[in-house]
């Protein structure tokens, strides 16, 4: 079966808007002829004959123009009504065109078109593809590509356990004894027979200082005296842990009193040069009790509590 259309129909009422469109123009023609008769007329008379400048040459010119302006209302009549013309091609809406729907396919679709009308059905009779395939889609009504899927996140490392703090440390002990003067050269050692001494011989051991040295406390103890006594000078007599008495003369000032507990290495007061004495030194003895020529190797019973720096 032909899928061409009848034309006896399309003919006919091509016919009929034809008859009826010369109508309408038939007055307005039979008026152009009444009014342009003269004119007419006048073309035919030759315009060589005519003098430049003569009523007969200003008709014979206003002639040409009436005719030339009458013939270009006419063709343009004859052309509106004439089939396969552009003018009857654009009002027949089954006539492939073009539009904003059938443009080619862009590359990247403009952004600012927006496409009214939904896909067409119409099919081009030269390849049969749909139309669809040339329409620019606006980006508007561009299928929606859903969003990539978020990264997930890394899990949250886990705070590494806090250092736990360095033990403090201890502090060093306290020193249970001390030399009276540390590291001070000694200038007469214990024991030497000097018929001076009501002893006989020296009791203690001196130490050859200046005058103003600190002297220290050889262990904890406490102050039995701190005061001036005869040959000695300013003196400070301690009774240490263990029964034993310390012995200090010779001193230029006192730091501590009677009764006063002291512990190794404090300050008790300062060397000198006072009582029986040649020159600054510190006369040192440890006696077993608290009198005179009941005495021991300092430098011995020091030693033998750990004190070397003598």
């Amino acid at each position: 079966m032909s899928d061409v259309p009848s034309l006896g129909p399309a003919l006919r009422r091509l016919a009929a808007r034809t008859a009826a469109q010369a109508a309408a123009w038939q007055p307005r023609l039979g008026h152009a002829v009444r009014t342009h008769a003269a004119p007419l007329r006048s073309l035919a008379t030759p315009r060589h004959t005519t003098l430049p400048g003569s009523r007969q040459r200003s008709e014979h010119d206003h002639a040409l123009v009436s005719v030339g302006a009458a013939a270009a209302l006419l063709a343009g009549v004859l052309l509106a009504a004439t089939p396969s013309s552009a003018a009857a091609q654009t009002i027949l809406p089954t006539t492939p065109g073009s539009s904003a729907f059938t443009a080619p396919r862009a590359e990247v679709p403009n952004p600012g078109l927006v496409q009214v009308a939904g896909p067409s059905p119409y099919k081009l009779p030269e390849d049969g593809e749909s139309a669809q395939q040339f329409v620019a889609v606006a980006a508007n009504l561009l299928p929606l590509e859903p969003p990539a899927p978020a990264p997930a996140a890394a899990p949250a490392a886990e705070p590494e356990p806090a250092a736990e703090p360095a033990p403090e440390a201890e502090p060093a002990p306290a020193p249970e004894w001390s030399a009276p003067v540390p590291d001070a050269p000694t200038s007469n050692p214990y024991g030497v027979a000097n018929r001076g001494y009501a002893a006989g011989y020296h009791t203690g051991v001196d130490f050859a200082i200046s005058p103003g040295t600190p002297l220290l406390a050889v262990g904890n103890a406490t102050v039995v005296s701190a005061a001036w006594d005869g040959a000695y000078g300013k003196e400070v007599v301690l009774r240490l842990a263990d029964g034993h008495f310390a012995q200090y003369a010779h001193m230029s000032s006192l730091a501590v009193s009677p009764g006063q507990q002291v512990a190794a290495g404090q300050r008790i007061g300062l060397s000198g040069s006072t009582g029986h004495s040649t020159g600054p030194h510190l006369h040192f003895e440890i006696r077993t009790s608290n009198r005179y020529g009941a005495v021991v190797d300092p430098i011995a019973y020091l030693a033998g509590h750990g004190v070397t720096d003598f």
